[in-house]
């Protein structure tokens, strides 16, 4: 389920619109997760070749629409809510919109391996939980780690 999942996302609406990007990330993130019984039976590869799929329709769609700017692709593991999540915005790839420090150029593999290799989906155990003085601290510290494919022609 999780890999016609993905490839459906290509086929999902899409929204490029840089005077509305709020909206853009509302109509164009995707949250997508499994069982564990299909997690146990799923590889890396077979996830990077279904998001990898999904890139190169979605890079058609977007030649097709005739953005002229920066068109990007990303996916990501959320760690807290156990899934791997996607998106497709008109900004660049060093401006997504996170509140935290990003750690771009994560090889896709590398993100579908702490996915398939997440022991508790969805919980952080207790003892993985640490006060922070303030939200400043936090954000210095945790970082998201994001895959990102260019479709637009230029970046």
């Amino acid at each position: 389920m999780l890999l016609r999942w993905i490839r459906e996302v290509a086929d999902e609406p899409l929204l490029i619109d840089p005077a509305a990007r709020n909206l853009e990330d509302r109509e164009n993130t995707w949250s997508l997760s499994t069982s564990d019984e299909e997690r146990g039976s799923l590889s890396a590869q077979e996830i990077v070749a279904a998001f990898e799929e999904c890139a190169s329709i979605l890079r058609e769609r977007v030649l097709s629409l005739g953005c002229d700017g920066p068109v990007t692709f990303y996916v990501w593991h959320d760690r807290q809510a156990g899934q791997l999540r996607c998106s497709t915005t008109s900004r660049p790839s060093d401006e997504l919109p996170f509140g935290a420090r990003v750690e771009l150029d994560v090889p896709l593999a590398a993100i579908a391996e702490e996915f398939l290799n997440d022991e508790s989906p969805g919980l952080v155990p207790w003892d993985c939980l640490r006060p922070g003085p303030d939200d400043h601290a936090a954000e210095t510290h945790f970082a998201v780690r994001v895959w990102t494919a260019d479709l637009g022609k230029t970046q």
